[in-house]
C-alpha cells in the first residue's frame, strides 16, 4: 500500500533535511557557535599587510553598568580573572575557564574603593584600596587567589589614594603608586609617594613593618637632590610645607631590573625608585613633542570649516604636546631594557583651579594672549586650533605676558624610552591616521556616545591602557584607546622603529549608548549591543597562560562595564598558538574567513603600503591613514602617514567598521568585503562554500524527487 505524501509532510521533511545540512528554510545560514555576550555584529579588524598577529573576540562578562567604572584593571591567576569594579567598590572574580562564556562567581570586598590589583605567580593577590576620603592614607589588602572564596589574608597601610599596585617580577615586593590627589575643592593636597612592601615567601600578608615609603622630600628646596627644571610643578599650595612632594602624583609603575619607574603624569616626568632602599633616586623630565615636525600632526578641531576634510591631521609650527603618560611598561631587546608609555595627557580641575583652556579663549578671563610674533597667531579660529585645549602654564614667553608656543595635553601616541629617559621612538600621528582609515565615520569619537570628531579638540583617541606581550618570537605593545576604543598592536622587534601590526575594536558605533540608554526598554541589552567602551586596563596572556590555548588579552572596559577576552592569533604559526578546542580563531567572530599563508594577497584598501615620510605636511590635511585610498570620511583622502603600512588585515577584510550609513563591512574603497555575509557569519565547521552548494544541490534534488513522488501518488 502506498501512503500518499501530503504537502505539509513534504515541507517538514525538506525543512529537516535543510537543517541537517546547515541551511534554514528561509535560506539563511545559522551559526553553530554560541552567542557571545557583548560581541558586536561587525567588530573592526584592521591590519598591516605583513601583520603576523590578528585579534578577535572570545567572550565577555557584563555588569550591565554604563559609565560607572564597573570594569577597570584586570589580573589573571589560572583560569580566573579578577576585575576591579570601582562602581561596586569591589573586585569581581570571574571564571574564564570557558573564555567564550566568562561568568562571575564571587567578589572581594574591602574597606574603601578598589583601584588596582596584582597577583603573584603563587596566587598571593594584592588590591590597592583608597580611603572613603581619598586624601587620607589608603590600604593594600592581600588575598589568596588559589582559594575559590579568595580568603582575605590581611592588609597594611600605604599613602594617600593608592591608584596602582604591581608585584615585582621576582615576587619579593609589591609596589604602590600613591597618587595623592588634591581634595575636590583643592582645600588640601596630600603627598604623592611610592610604597615598597616586602612580601613573605608564602601566600600570606606582610606586616605593617614591611611597608617602606619612597617619598620626594629630598627634591624639596634645600634638599639633597635637585629637581630638573623641566619637571612641571604648578597649581595651588594649600599647605605651607613640601610643595614639590604634594605636587607630584605617581600614576603607574613598571619594573626593570632593580629599579621601579613611576609615571608622574601631570608633571610630565618619570620617577626612578631603587626598590631595595625604597628611595626615589631620580626624576626624569620627558620634554615636549613637536607637532610642527613632519609626521607629528594631529586633528585639533571638532568643528572643521565647511567643505574642508572632516579628518584634518596636520602639523602646526609652534604647537607642542606634553607626553604626560598614564600607563608604563617595559621590555628587553638585545640585552637592553626599554620603557614604553601610553601618552594620554591629563589636566587638573579641582575646585576653582583649572589648568586647561581653549586656544580661542587666550587673551580673555585673565589668560595671556598668543604673542604677535608666534607662528600660531593666525591659527586661532575654530577650524584650526581655536577649539584645542592647551596647558595654561606652559609656552609663555620669559615675561609671562603672552604665549610664544602652545602645549597640548598628551601626545596622542605611545613612546619607547631608555631607562634614563631618552626618547627612542614615538608612534607620531599614527594612532589618528590608522583610526581615520579604520573607522572614518566615527574618527575621534567619544566613548560614551558615538560621534564624529568629538575628541579632536581634546587628546584625540586618548591612549591609556598598555601592556607588553610576546607572541611566538615577537614582542608587541598593545595600546588601548580610551575614547574611540579598540586595541592597537605594534611590533617592537626594532625598539627604535615600532611597526603597526593590527587594530581590533569590538564596538558598534551605530549604537550611541549615552544618547539611547535612558529611554531604552532594556538598558542592559542596549549596552551589550554597543560592545566594549572605554578600555581602561589590559592583561596579556601567553599561549601557556591562556584558557583558550593561544595568546589572549583580558580587557577591562570602564564605560561599558565589560571584562572581555580577545584572542591574539599567531599567523606565523598557522593562525593560532595551539588552540586544541578550535575556539579561539583569528577573527574571534568568524567573520575573517581564514588566516592562512596567502592571507592579505588580495587587499582592497591600503595595498600599496606607500610610506610617505612627509605625511600630513600639506595644508589640506588629508586623512593620510595607510595608503592612497578613500577613507570615506566626507571625502578625506588617505595617504600613508607612518612607518607601518596600515593596510587591510591578513584576511582581506579592511572594512571601515560599523556605521550608521549601512556601509559596515565594506572596504575602504567602498566595495563590499568578500568575507561579509548579509546575515549571521558563516560558522567554521570545516565546510567551505562549495561543500554547502553540493549539499544544497542534493537537498534540491531530494525535494524534486519527493515532489514527483507526490504527484505520481496523487495520479494513482
Amino acid at each position: 500500500m502506498t501512503i500518499p505524501l501530503s504537502a505539509k509532510t513534504l515541507t517538514a521533511s525538506a525543512a529537516a533535511l535543510l537543517l541537517a545540512t546547515g541551511f534554514t528554510v528561509g535560506g539563511t545560514v545559522p551559526s553553530t557557535s554560541p552567542a557571545h555576550a557583548a560581541e558586536v555584529d561587525d567588530p573592526i579588524s584592521f591590519s598591516a599587510e605583513d601583520a603576523q598577529i590578528e585579534m578577535g573576540f572570545l567572550g565577555s562578562h557584563e555588569t550591565g553598568q554604563f559609565d560607572e567604572s564597573a570594569a577597570e584593571i584586570t589580573a589573571v591567576h589560572g583560569d580566573t580573572v579578577f576585575t576591579v569594579n570601582a562602581q561596586a567598590a569591589t573586585v569581581d572574580v570571574i571564571d574564564a575557564s570557558d573564555p567564550t562564556n566568562p561568568k562571575k562567581v564571587s567578589e572581594i570586598t574591602g574597606t574603601g574603593v578598589a583601584n588596582s590589583i596584582s597577583i603573584r605567580e603563587d596566587g598571593l593577590g594584592v588590591i590597592a584600596l583608597e580611603d572613603e576620603d581619598k586624601t587620607q592614607p589608603g590600604t593594600v589588602m592581600f588575598f589568596d587567589a588559589n582559594d575559590p572564596e579568595a580568603d582575605i589574608l590581611g592588609e597594611v597601610p600605604v599613602g594617600s589614594l593608592p591608584d596602582m599596585v604591581t608585584v615585582t617580577p621576582d615576587g619579593t615586593h609589591a609596589l604602590v603608586a600613591n597618587e595623592g590627589e588634591p581634595a575636590d575643592d583643592f582645600s588640601t593636597d596630600p603627598e604623592g609617594s611610592v610604597s615598597v612592601i616586602d612580601l613573605p615567601a608564602e601566600v600570606a600578608a606582610p606586616s605593617d613593618s614591611d611597608v617602606h615609603t619612597a617619598d620626594f622630600h629630598e627634591f624639596e628646596d634645600g634638599g639633597a637632590k635637585t629637581l630638573p627644571e623641566d619637571v612641571r610643578i604648578f597649581g595651588p599650595t594649600p599647605e605651607d610645607d613640601l610643595p614639590i612632594s604634594r605636587n607630584l602624583e605617581p600614576e603607574y609603575i613598571t619594573v626593570a631590573g632593580s629599579k621601579a619607574y613611576a609615571t608622574l603624569q601631570e608633571a610630565n616626568a618619570l620617577a626612578v625608585v631603587d626598590i631595595a632602599s625604597a628611595e626615589v633616586e631620580d626624576i626624569l623630565p620627558l620634554g615636549l613633542k613637536d607637532h610642527g615636525q613632519a609626521g607629528n600632526g594631529l586633528d585639533a578641531s571638532d568643528r572643521d570649516p565647511e567643505d574642508a576634510p572632516t579628518v584634518n591631521i596636520t602639523e602646526h609650527e609652534g604647537l607642542k604636546g606634553a607626553y604626560m603618560p598614564d600607563t608604563i611598561s617595559t621590555f628587553t631587546s638585545g640585552g637592553t631594557d626599554y620603557l614604553v608609555t601610553a601618552n594620554e595627557g591629563d589636566s587638573r580641575e579641582w575646585g576653582d583651579f583649572v589648568d586647561a583652556a581653549r586656544v580661542k579663549d587666550l587673551g580673555e578671563d585673565g589668560l595671556a594672549p598668543v604673542c604677535e610674533t608666534s607662528p600660531l597667531k593666525d591659527k586661532l579660529g575654530d577650524e584650526d586650533l581655536g577649539r584645542l585645549n592647551i596647558i595654561t602654564d606652559l609656552g609663555l614667553n620669559e615675561a609671562g605676558d603672552c604665549y610664544e608656543e602652545l602645549v597640548a595635553f598628551g601626545a596622542r601616541s605611545f613612546s619607547v624610552w631608555t631607562t634614563d629617559g631618552k626618547l627612542v621612538a614615538d608612534s607620531a600621528d599614527e594612532f589618528e591616521r590608522l583610526t581615520a582609515e579604520a573607522v572614518p565615520d566615527f574618527f575621534n569619537s567619544n566613548h560614551s556616545e558615538s560621534n564624529l570628531e568629538g575628541r579632536s579638540d581634546d587628546k584625540g583617541p586618548e591612549p591609556e591602557a598598555l601592556t607588553i606581550g610576546e607572541v611566538g618570537e615577537t614582542t608587541y605593545a598593545f595600546v588601548g584607546f580610551e575614547r574611540i576604543g579598540g586595541i592597537a598592536a605594534f611590533d617592537l622587534s626594532n625598539p627604535g622603529d615600532p611597526k603597526f601590526a593590527t587594530y581590533f575594536n569590538n564596538r558598534d558605533f551605530s549604537i550611541s549608548a549615552e544618547d539611547e540608554i535612558e529611554d531604552a526598554s532594556d538598558s542592559a541589552a542596549l549596552l551589550s549591543s554597543a560592545g566594549d567602551l572605554g578600555p581602561e586596563g589590559i592583561t596579556f596572556l601567553s599561549a601557556d597562560e591562556s584558557p583558550s590555548g593561544e595568546a589572549a588579552l583580558v580587557v577591562g572596559n570602564e564605560v561599558s562595564g565589560t571584562t572581555s577576552l580577545y584572542s591574539v592569533a599567531d599567523l606565523a604559526n598557522g593562525g593560532d598558538d595551539g588552540d586544541e578546542n578550535g575556539e579561539a580563531d583569528a577573527g574571534g567572530d568568524e567573520k575573517n574567513a581564514s588566516a592562512d599563508e596567502d592571507a592579505g594577497a588580495d587587499q582592497e584598501a591600503g595595498s600599496e603600503s606607500d610610506v610617505d615620510t612627509e605625511a600630513g605636511a600639506n595644508d589640506n590635511a588629508q586623512a593620510e591613514a595607510g595608503s592612497d585610498s578613500e577613507s570615506g570620511a566626507d571625502g578625506a583622502e588617505s595617504d600613508s602617514g607612518s612607518g607601518a603600512s596600515a593596510g587591510s588585515d591578513s584576511a582581506g577584510s579592511s572594512h571601515a567598521g560599523s556605521d550608521t550609513s549601512s556601509d559596515a563591512g565594506s572596504n575602504a574603497d567602498g566595495s563590499e568585503s568578500p568575507n561579509e555575509a548579509d546575515g549571521d557569519p558563516l560558522p567554521r565547521t570545516g565546510a567551505d562554500l562549495g561543500q554547502y552548494l553540493i549539499l544544497g544541490g542534493i537537498a534540491v534534488g531530494l525535494i524534486a524527487l519527493g515532489t514527483a513522488a507526490f504527484f505520481v501518488t496523487r495520479r494513482r
